[in-house]
C-alpha cells in the first residue's frame, strides 16, 4: 500500500474502518480533529486569561465577561464533533461566532482578519 493510500484511509474513513455514510457529516474525521483542536486552543487561550486576548477584548469594549463567553462558546463548539448529533449545531454556532470576531477585527481592532476566516472555513 502506497503512502497517499494510508493518508486517505486515516482521512476519510470513521473509526470503523467504513467510508462515510451517506447523512453524516461528510467532512473527513481528520479536518474534525483539526477543526476541533483549533477552536479548543482559541477558546482556551480566552478562559485561561491569555494577555493578548485580554487586551483585545478590552479594545472591543464589552468587558471581560464578552471574552468569557466568546471562549465558552468557542469551547463549547470544539467538544462538539464527539457526539454526532450534535456536530450541525455546533458547526453553525462557531460559525456566527467566527462572522462575529470577522466583523469586529474589520470594525473596533482593525489588523488582520484572517485567522477567523480560516476559522471560518474550517466550521463550516
Amino acid at each position: 500500500m502506497y503512502l497517499h493510500q494510508y493518508i486517505s484511509i486515516l482521512l476519510w474513513e470513521d473509526r470503523n474502518g467504513n467510508g462515510t455514510e451517506k447523512g453524516k457529516d461528510d467532512r473527513p474525521l481528520g479536518t474534525q480533529s483539526c477543526c476541533g483542536l483549533a477552536f479548543l486552543a482559541a477558546g482556551g487561550s480566552k478562559l485561561a486569561g491569555a494577555p493578548a486576548m485580554v487586551a483585545m477584548f478590552a479594545k472591543i469594549g464589552f468587558g471581560q465577561w464578552f471574552r468569557i463567553l466568546t471562549g465558552l462558546l468557542e469551547v463549547a463548539g470544539a467538544i462538539g464533533p464527539i457526539c454526532a448529533s450534535l456536530r450541525c449545531h455546533a458547526s453553525s454556532m462557531l460559525a456566527v461566532v467566527m462572522v462575529g470576531a470577522i466583523g469586529f477585527h474589520l470594525t473596533r481592532l482593525g489588523g488582520n482578519p484572517v485567522p477567523p476566516i480560516v476559522l471560518l472555513l474550517l466550521a463550516i
